[in-house]
């Protein structure tokens, strides 16, 4: 149990974010999934509307640390190199 005003107040702030961050985790997820099952289907028109959305995506949950920078950038260069 936290001790200090300021270590239960530490306590609080690491749930909040601990929750945001399984949010993106799973936005991030969710997205690769996505983008997978469109690209095993093969709807072309349906991938070059989604990839922008799905660049997107990625780029912002590794902006915020929750992914490694250079692992979204990998996702997205290997779905690019799939779709062409």
């Amino acid at each position: 149990m936290p001790n200090t005003k300021s270590a239960i107040r530490r306590v609080r702030r690491v749930k909040k974010q601990t929750f945001v961050n399984k949010v993106r985790k799973s936005k991030y997820k969710s997205a690769v999934k996505h983008m997978e099952i469109l690209i095993k289907k093969g709807d072309k028109k349906a991938i070059k509307k989604y990839f922008p959305k799905f660049q997107s995506i990625l780029m912002q949950v590794a902006k915020k640390g929750v992914v490694n920078k250079k692992t979204a950038s990998r996702k997205i260069s290997k779905a690019s190199k799939r779709i062409s």
